[in-house]
């Protein structure tokens, strides 16, 4: 068990957390929640025992193993993916590194051999190594590391020869083989497609320890917290329920607020009055004295800034033709060193029409982003026909295209400059939805971290006369209030898009069609994100019985 009591911690003179408490208790599973910079990296931080609070109490059982997965991964080198994830198992990995080091002398037939007393330290490490589940180590961590996206085969690659993304799984694998009592997880499904964030969502159900974590995906957090905290305007607050239950009780709890607030000032307004009406009479002195004393004692109270992010509509688009994309015969190769080439898919056959919000899926590597390439003609198909239909404007949306951000402009320039006719309040309208606001927006482009550029050019995008728009995983960096700013935006477009994204509530939210890439191959279903979902289990299970 874990208790956060009368906590507080401020920076300076901005108090982050104030009188908060938290409890962990045996078997949670908890959602952290709560607006960027509101404190809930803090409250990690105060939890694993990276951090102090400046008043109050962190009481943690004795012998309990915390385990805290941030985005920052620190340095790797010198070992093989595989090692790197083993040599996180903490006392686990260290002992079946002492077992290994007895073992080897054991096995030497020009050594001395083993003492009495170290042949009885060998029994207990063996012991104590079986107890932890040792012997099956490597293979749980090979289990572990298939369903974060790692094939076999690359498991024993040297881990430098990944990129950051890939080292943050590496990490994430660490902290699962670990199977700590108290697991801390900082968004845990950024840099994860979606068959990682299923396998990963499956795996945290199972998990028997204490969870607690933060999630930009609403339908991921939902689906394995039971229980949700919020961090916002230095209070910590407990709601006993998952996310979908927190929004409507947050609601709720707020109307309250809002109703007390009423009846104090109506009470405040009235004592005030007496004291103004009597302060000068000798008679009523006493009882002007015992108000004012009285009123002075009150905590006022204070209504947070209403949660609701603020929406985003788009101006009417041009009318493009009934037909915006058709697909004939498409294939797509790459060329490889050795002249040959590694195809991606071939023979896609396929119709977007006017208005339709399409998402296009498909496992790691199937070729969607490629695909999406060669419909907004960033790459030519290595056969077949790729036609954009009459009056088509199309908007190409990557993790990538904030490279074409003039690094000398503000974010506000950057957005007035396709603007140029819009009112100042309006652009800031569309930056404070994607979390640019107040001085924010006057940052330079060339000061920004990946994250904050791609969010600056989703913003710029979105802000075009534009009918047809290609998105590939719009919503990485956004947290889940931005998300649902963007998903209330294209719900309501009339134009058409085009999706990859692996948050299945915008995806079940947005898409009226969902493209398939497997094995090479497009498969459309006439239906929302749901019904494809029912129509391609319904096959699987067909393909296993044949």
């Amino acid at each position: 068990m874990v208790k956060l009591s009368n906590i507080r911690v401020a920076f300076g003179d901005r108090v982050i957390i104030k009188d908060g408490e938290f409890l962990i208790r045996p078997g949670d599973k908890i959602g952290l929640v709560g607006p960027n910079g509101a404190g809930k990296t803090t409250l990690f931080k105060l939890i694993a025992g990276l951090e102090k609070p400046d008043e109050g109490s962190v009481a943690v059982d004795p012998g309990t193993v915390i385990g805290y997965f941030s985005q920052d991964v620190g340095e790797m080198a010198g070992r093989s993916v595989l090692e790197e994830v083993l040599a996180g198992s903490g006392a686990v990995f260290a002992i079946g590194e002492e077992l290994a080091a007895l073992e080897h002398r054991m096995g030497d037939p020009a050594g001395v051999g083993l003492s009495d007393a170290e042949m009885e330290r060998y029994g207990e490490l063996q012991h104590e190594f079986m107890h932890r589940g040792g012997y099956d180590l490597e293979n749980r961590a090979e289990t572990i590391l298939s369903g974060l996206g790692f094939p076999r085969d690359r498991q024993r690659e040297s881990v430098e020869h990944f990129s950051g993304g890939w080292k943050m799984r590496v990490a994430l694998a660490r902290i699962l083989l670990l199977q700590p009592d108290v697991l801390l997880m900082d968004e845990p499904t950024n840099h994860l497609d979606l068959e990682s964030i299923v396998w990963l969502e499956a795996w945290l159900k199972d998990f028997e320890g204490d969870l607690v974590m933060t999630s930009h995906d609403r339908e991921f957090m939902t689906r394995v917290c039971s229980r949700t905290v919020e961090v916002a305007a230095g209070a910590v607050t407990t709601y006993s329920g998952d996310y979908d239950f927190y929004l409507r009780e947050r609601e709720i709890r707020r109307e309250q607020l809002i109703a007390s607030k009423k009846r104090q000032e109506a009470m405040l307004a009235k004592e005030e009055e007496f004291i103004a009406r009597f302060a000068a009479r000798a008679s009523h002195a006493a009882q002007v004295q015992s108000r004012v004393k009285t009123i002075e004692k009150i905590e006022r109270i204070v209504v947070p800034a209403d949660p609701k992010a603020i929406k985003v509509r788009f101006e009417s688009v041009p009318r493009s033709g009934d037909i915006v994309v058709n697909m004939e015969g498409l294939e797509k190769a790459w060329p490889l060193p050795d002249g040959g080439s590694h195809p991606v898919f071939s023979g896609a056959e396929g119709t977007v029409r006017r208005r339709d919000k399409v998402a296009l899926t498909g496992v790691n590597g199937a070729g969607k982003s490629t695909l999406l390439k060669v419909i907004a003609g960033l790459t030519e198909p290595s056969a077949g026909v790729c036609s954009i239909g009459p009056s088509v404007r199309l908007g190409y949306f990557s993790q990538y295209s904030s490279d074409v951000l003039v690094p000398a402009r503000t974010i506000f320039e950057e957005v007035k400059e396709r603007l140029p006719l819009a009112a100042d309040g309006a652009i800031k309208n569309i930056l404070g939805a994607f979390q640019f606001s107040g001085d924010d927006v006057d940052k330079r482009v060339s000061i920004l971290s990946g994250g904050e550029k791609s969010r600056v050019m989703l913003a710029c995008i979105l802000s075009e006369p534009i009918n047809f728009l290609v998105l590939d995983e719009p919503t990485n960096h956004l947290d889940i209030a931005s998300r649902e700013v963007l998903l209330d935006a294209l719900v309501e477009f009339d134009g058409t898009v085009m999706i990859v994204s692996h948050d299945r509530y915008f995806l079940r939210h947005l898409a009226n069609r969902v493209f398939e890439l497997d094995s090479g191959r497009l498969a459309a279903y006439e239906g929302d994100y749901n019904y494809y979902l029912e129509k391609s289990a319904a096959m699987r299970g067909e393909a296993a019985l044949a």
